[in-house]
């Protein structure tokens, strides 16, 4: 009888035993991480593990149909849509001086605040357009406009005259260019404010020389030892005239001047410096005038291109200084030189 309760007493004790065990697996699998998740069947227990994937909350969306800038952002998560301002503010921005495209890197010139304006999309209302901050690195800016107006504007350049063997060498007169700086830079500023990549257009303008090549069209040379006057439009020759030129005692004056004054029918003054004058009275206009017709006085002292009423004179040295022509030649000579026209005496 001993045994047999022994026995029985055995049995319970090992199904208790057994009791006690499941709780202990049940308990451990129900502390495990939330990553994984402990099914347990009639039959056997069994732990199944899951991974989950990162879904952003829908507070770090931008709304639908909200944009920076013109840049549509809707649906965008926020880092996806700083980068997205980021890189449309990055790209060039074309400038049209005249005919000539240039491009200009932004980030050279500014910084675009895209994680601010992102932040204020992320809370807009739908449809709405948020405004993009920046700033203008004015000394970059002002470097980079300063290159393009040396690169397209520049001073103009009066037309010359030189001498090469008698014959007179005009450079001719070009015309300047100038560039509102200041209306370029306002403009480019407009540009990356609005972030707009339309090209922003300037033109040039034109700035004449002061001295312009039709200064020359009339040039006189007279040639000394030749007794001639020789008229040239800038290089090339138009006509050649039979002068006299001063005596040996008064000789023309060599060099560079110009016509001063031009008179028709001018009195004659006898000049009180020169004793050859001394006793001589004016005299009028007339056929008796010494000036003949015509006066192209120069900038040398008492000195002028004139007619003449000694005819024979013509081809020799024999005047006091002045250059004499023929009545009809001096005539002709006035009606094509002006106030200013070169006289070049050799």
């Amino acid at each position: 009888m001993k045994r047999l309760l022994a026995a029985l007493f055995f049995v319970l004790g090992f199904a208790a035993a057994g009791v006690f065990s499941g709780a202990v697996i049940a308990d451990v699998t129900t502390t495990t991480p939330t990553t994984t998740v402990a099914t347990t069947t009639a039959a056997t227990t069994t732990t199944a593990t899951t991974t989950t994937t990162s879904t952003p909350a829908s507070g770090n969306i931008v709304p639908t149909g909200v944009r920076v800038a013109g840049v549509h952002l809707g649906g965008l998560a926020v880092p996806e849509a700083v980068s997205a301002v980021q890189d449309a503010f990055g790209k060039e921005l074309p400038v049209v001086v005249d005919r000539t495209r240039l491009l200009l890197d932004p980030t050279k010139v500014a910084t675009a605040y895209a994680a601010t304006a992102v932040a204020r999309a992320r809370i807009a209302t739908p449809g709405t357009n948020v405004k993009l901050v920046v700033a203008v690195h004015r000394p970059a800016l002002n470097a980079w406009v300063a290159a393009v107006k040396k690169r397209f504007a520049h001073p103009a350049q009066d037309a010359s005259l030189t001498f090469k063997n008698a014959r007179p060498v005009v450079k001719p007169a070009v015309d300047g260019r100038t560039l509102d700086a200041k209306k370029l830079t306002a403009r480019v500023i407009a540009a990356l404010a609005s972030n707009s990549r339309l090209p922003v257009r300037i033109a040039t303008g034109a700035t004449a020389p002061t001295v312009p090549t039709s200064t020359y069209d009339a040039v006189i040379v007279v040639n000394r030892e030749q007794n001639r006057l020789y008229l040239f439009d800038e290089s090339k020759l138009v006509r050649t005239f039979a002068v006299a030129t001063g005596q040996s005692i008064y000789p023309t004056p060599k060099g560079t001047w110009h016509i001063v004054v031009k008179e028709m029918n001018p009195w004659w003054y006898p000049p009180t410096y020169d004793s050859w004058a001394k006793g001589l009275k004016p005299v009028p206009p007339g056929p008796d005038n010494p000036l003949g017709t015509r006066w192209m006085g120069l900038n040398a002292p008492g000195v002028g291109i004139h007619g003449t009423d000694e005819p024979a004179s013509i081809g020799y040295s024999e005047s006091h200084g002045c250059v004499r022509m023929q009545v009809p030649d001096a005539e002709w000579l006035f009606d094509h030189v002006q106030v200013g026209t070169t006289v070049y005496i050799v």
